[in-house]
């Protein structure tokens, strides 16, 4: 894979005998010279970064090595850990808005060829640490959009999607919810979380309802990560 060098001074050292086990996809919501100017722009009052930007004909742009922090994650939580730019891989997708927006083809084509590359290297990225911006940020964020292809990039390796034709979960959605990673901070409800949930397992419907189509995804999610790590 090509890649384009474009060095950001937005950057940190990663903290020593911790594993990068984390992948998070965003989109910009800007076009590709302006996300690139404000990513690597080191005079900014809030300094923000990404380790790769992909842009729409696929072309890779790397800001930061793996092996330092971007600041792309913020105020973030998954899976008991908070604050997820110290463990994590950021890619910013090149997308005005990904609830309104597809994205190309050619530019997933291209995300799942460097999705897989980073996995490769970091095998502590299991299947449900691949995650959006909304999933570790409720609320507070919606990327990479509702018209995120994640089934796609599941059936590639990349992540993990329900299995299909799985009953209504029963019991405590949020406990479930929280077995599967997302955790609730303290500024957030639990409609919130459902939400998150449904922007990338049922983005025809976020309602925040937990509903018995929403309850069988969560139940079908479940089973897969019994399956993998």
């Amino acid at each position: 894979m090509d890649i384009v060098e474009r060095p950001s001074l937005n950057q940190a050292p990663r903290p020593p005998a911790e594993p990068v086990d984390a992948l998070v996809l965003h989109y910009t919501e800007l076009p590709l010279q302006e996300s690139l100017d404000i990513l690597t722009d080191a005079a900014r009052e809030l300094r923000v970064s990404a380790h790769y930007v992909l842009a729409l004909d696929g072309t890779v742009y790397r800001l930061v090595s793996e092996d330092r922090v971007a600041w792309h994650a913020g105020r973030s939580y998954w899976r008991g850990c908070e604050g997820l730019n110290a463990t994590s891989i950021g890619i910013e997708i090149v997308n005005l808005q990904g609830d309104r927006h597809d994205y190309p083809a050619k530019q997933i084509a291209a995300l799942i060829d460097l999705c897989r590359d980073i996995l490769a290297r970091h095998p502590a990225i299991v299947p449900r640490n691949v995650v959006g911006h909304s999933d570790i940020a409720p609320r507070r964020k919606i990327d990479p959009g509702l018209r995120f292809p994640w089934k796609t990039l599941a059936a590639a390796g990349i992540g993990i999607w329900p299995k299909e034709g799985s009953p209504p979960l029963e019991g405590d959605v949020q406990a479930a919810l929280q077995r599967y990673g997302y955790v609730p901070p303290v500024d957030v409800t639990e409609e919130d979380i459902v939400k998150a949930f449904q922007r990338h397992f049922r983005p025809g419907r976020v309602d925040g309802v937990a509903d018995a189509e929403t309850r069988s995804l969560l139940a079908g999610l479940l089973d897969r990560v019994d399956e993998a790590p």
